[in-house]
């Protein structure tokens, strides 16, 4: 039996969920004519708990990480060292996603969680490295469990100073050779799917690649046939920049910011997150549907719509940089349009 502020609390939610709904419906548009914005403003709505919700400092994070699976050939048409020479261009401010983050006035961090390479320390890139890339998952497991959680911490601080800087939505990026991989496993695992549902093409790979891809993943996942944790599944699997997204969702989540996840490799540090705290995907909101070849199966395992399809796979939180003025236009026409009431307009005719 519920307690007396339990029903409270489902009664203030009950209302709140009645007036985002007639709020929407009484701009000056035919129902539900502003499609999937609506849907996009109802949970911005819901998850402030107000009817005049704002997005303030809008920060993307970018996670990188090496894998030791990108030693076994066949998986990444890129060597391993791409890994390093794109968080210096990051750092100097070429990549994509430095791009449409200026564009959109978007706060972009970077985050070495586990490059083989050494920075200075004068480069501006957030250190949590935990060591220079993780195992080869094909002979033994990626990480530690202490290495997992430690992802887990480590992430946590840096959510913590980003929402410390009046920050309330959050986007998750990536980069890390191999580690698509490392995401199909994952997924297949978590999922129950079969690998050859998980498995696209990363970096690039041909048709013979791939097959040689699946291969080796297959031979990988045969060696851990129990039933696992989450947490030990991406342990397992995981490379340190997909465990320290992980981490900083659910950090992000216990906030209460507005999550933005990016694509394939996004989703999968996703999924792990989720499966800890099913709650998070509340506070969620999807960007793209990658072109990475699960991506789809993965969101309908999710039962979540993303908001744009470009055919994009290049990572680095691209999509959620992209998402981004759709999810504003959501918000302003949902504070700033005029209902039928304010603008004289005449509601529909009643039959």
């Amino acid at each position: 039996m519920r307690n007396d502020n339990s029903l409270t609390d489902m009664d203030e939610q009950f209302d709140l969920q009645q007036d985002i709904s007639h709020k929407i419906n009484r701009k000056t548009k035919p129902l539900q004519a502003l499609g999937q914005l609506e849907e996009i403003a109802y949970r911005l709505a819901f998850i402030q708990k107000t009817l005049q919700p704002k997005l303030d400092n809008p920060h993307i994070v970018v996670f990188a990480g090496d894998h030791g699976i990108a030693e076994s050939s066949g998986v990444s048409a890129y060597p391993q060292i791409v890994t390093q020479q794109m968080v210096l261009n990051f750092l100097r401010g070429g990549a994509a996603i430095n791009v449409f983050c200026k564009q959109h006035q978007i706060e972009l961090k970077i985050v070495d969680a586990g490059v083989n390479a050494d920075f200075t320390e004068s480069t501006g890139l957030i250190n949590c490295k935990i060591r220079k890339g993780t195992n080869n998952f094909l002979y033994e497991p990626a990480m530690t469990m202490e290495e997992a959680t430690l992802c887990l911490k480590k992430s946590q601080q840096i959510v913590d100073s980003i929402f410390a800087e009046g920050c309330n939505v959050i986007g998750f990026g990536e980069m890390g050779i191999g580690n698509t991989s490392a995401a199909a496993l994952i997924m297949s695992q978590l999922c129950n799917l079969p690998l050859e549902q998980c498995v696209g093409r990363g970096t690039g790979l041909d048709d013979t690649q791939l097959h040689q891809k699946v291969k080796i993943l297959k031979a990988a996942k045969a060696k851990y046939q129990h039933n696992y944790t989450p947490l030990e599944v991406m342990a397992i699997f995981g490379g340190f920049e997909i465990a320290q997204m992980s981490g900083a969702m659910l950090a992000a989540y216990e906030k209460n910011m507005v999550l933005l996840i990016d694509g394939f490799i996004a989703s999968a540090a996703f999924l792990v997150a989720y499966q800890i705290n099913p709650q998070i995907i509340k506070n969620s909101l999807f960007c793209h549907l990658s072109d990475e070849y699960g991506h789809q199966a993965l969101l309908d395992f999710l039962k979540v719509r993303p908001i744009l399809k470009l055919n994009l796979r290049l990572g680095e939180g691209t999509g959620c940089a992209l998402a981004y003025p759709i999810i504003q236009s959501a918000l302003l026409f949902f504070n700033e349009m005029s209902s039928f009431e304010e603008a004289g307009v005449a509601d529909k005719v009643k039959i």
